[in-house]
């Protein structure tokens, strides 16, 4: 009963004070929906962070050419012709921890399908991209190793690409033109999505790599295995920074680069770019949690002021509900107290009682006698 009459006294406290129970439930679901979005777009941005870092691939580094000096000027990284497919092949061989090394050239190009046409970026690829890259084919096969080796004019096309020149057909086992030379499509890349550096993975398109150099691309003459880059993987992330020095000293080793000399080369640690970004996004999220617990406080205090005002509105009231409830349990107690007391006596004399009622009844059998004694001898005097 206590507890009915608890409710019916709450609810009518809230109907009275209507847009007082509006104000407080108001914070309580700012509050607590502050809460809720921030960290739900914490959570958002590190998985897409993450997303994007698996993307790329996992335990990566990358090797380019480095700066190259003609007629006095520096042309920058990138500028030097200096690896080769050798290059890949002896770190894939001499470096521990490797388990693929990578090497492609890469180029922008126009793709021609029937009466439809798309520009992209093209890669000469080896087998070793795949695993590098922790690349899938959705659909059709990738390259066997005698179409590497051939450089035979194949092409695996991604999923934008496909999209654009194909619609919703299959485009395996159909021919694409690119700089006028047909290639037969044998697949379509599992989707990628963005990088984290902003470009969709999904625009391109690949090719063995001697078929990229000599009929898309363009052939180095004076380095015939020259490559533009080489991606090479580890096993575990504690590999990736002893295999870098290892790799650097062979390279310098293979290139004849002694004493003082600059590398003609950069090594880049693509772990430490992923984990820059992973630490981005969880100092963000931090961020979004502190200003939803702040927002979350401002809502309590908010609440806390209301509910304050609303006690002490009601001072005299709880002060009589609180008297009348004392003064009650006052008068249950004395009565309470009046009434065990009045029971002992009770007990007590029927004790006593029960203890002492065969002596007076002799008691008072004699006298009867002493007066019937005293009775006689008043007669016989007579």
């Amino acid at each position: 009963m206590r507890l009915i009459e608890a409710m019916r006294s709450a609810l009518s406290a809230i109907v009275a004070n209507a847009l007082r129970s509006l104000l407080t439930m108001l914070g309580i679901v700012i509050g607590v929906a502050a809460v809720i979005a921030m960290v739900a777009i914490g959570s958002g941005a590190r998985n897409l962070v993450d997303s994007q870092i698996r993307s790329l691939g996992a335990n990566l580094a990358i090797v380019t050419p480095g700066n190259v000096t003609q007629g006095g000027a520096r042309l920058g990284a990138g500028a030097a012709s200096s690896l080769t497919d050798e290059d890949a092949e002896a770190i894939r061989r001499e470096v521990d921890g490797v388990v693929a090394a990578a090497p492609f050239v890469q180029g922008g190009t126009q793709v021609v399908a029937g009466g439809s046409n798309w520009g992209t970026r093209i890669y000469g690829i080896d087998l070793d991209w795949f695993s590098a890259r922790e690349w899938d084919v959705a659909s059709g096969r990738t390259f066997d190793p005698e179409e590497i080796r051939r450089g035979d004019i194949v092409i695996l096309l991604g999923q934008t690409v496909a999209r654009n020149l194909f619609g919703e057909d299959d485009p395996v086992d159909q021919v694409v033109r690119v700089r006028n030379v047909p290639f037969r499509v044998i697949g379509v890349m599992a989707p990628k999505g963005q990088s984290a550096f902003g470009q969709d993975q999904d625009d391109m398109i690949f090719v063995p790599l001697d078929a990229g150099r000599r009929r898309v691309i363009g052939r180095n003459y004076a380095k015939d295995r020259s490559v533009g880059s080489i991606f090479v993987k580890f096993a575990n992330e504690s590999d990736i920074e002893p295999g870098i020095e290892t790799m650097t000293e062979l390279l310098r080793q293979r290139h004849r680069i002694n004493g003082e000399q600059e590398d003609d080369f950069s090594i880049r640690n693509l772990t430490e770019i992923a984990n820059t970004a992973s630490a981005s996004a969880n100092t963000l999220s931090m961020l979004l949690a502190a200003v939803a617990a702040v927002s979350l406080l401002v809502g309590g205090i908010g609440i806390m002021n209301i509910m304050l005002v609303s006690v002490t509105e009601r001072t005299r009231e709880i002060g009589l509900r609180l008297d009348v409830c004392s003064a009650t349990r006052e008068c249950v107690s004395k009565a309470t107290a009046r009434f065990t007391r009045c029971r002992l006596r009770l007990k007590s004399t029927y004790r006593v009682t029960g203890r002492h009622g065969g002596a007076h009844e002799p008691a008072r059998s004699g006298g009867s006698h002493d007066y019937q004694g005293i009775g006689g001898a008043g007669s016989d005097q007579q």
